[in-house]
């Protein structure tokens, strides 16, 4: 057999978040309410830290706000849950 790339398996690792950039472009047009509520519904735990990564990478000025949500929502998602639903 020849070699054939695999073009079905991707690594996501690598892969940047399509939310954590959404998420950075309100961030950068100044709206951080905006930014909060989107961070207070983050999908996962990857994503929160890609945020996070993207804000340091783009030496945007602290901003005590989104610092605290990141925080909170991060302790959020990576608490084990009480219950799954069926």
């Amino acid at each position: 057999m020849g070699l054939i790339p695999n073009t079905m398996s991707k690594n996501t690792n690598s892969r940047q978040s399509v939310w954590a950039t959404k998420v950075l472009a309100i961030i950068r047009s100044g709206n951080s309410q905006a930014a909060v509520a989107q961070i207070k519904v983050a999908p996962t735990v990857k994503d929160l830290q890609q945020l996070r990564k993207l804000m340091q990478a783009q030496k945007l000025p602290a901003d005590r706000l989104l610092d605290e949500a990141i925080d909170a929502n991060l302790a959020l998602l990576s608490a084990p849950r009480l219950h799954r639903a069926p």
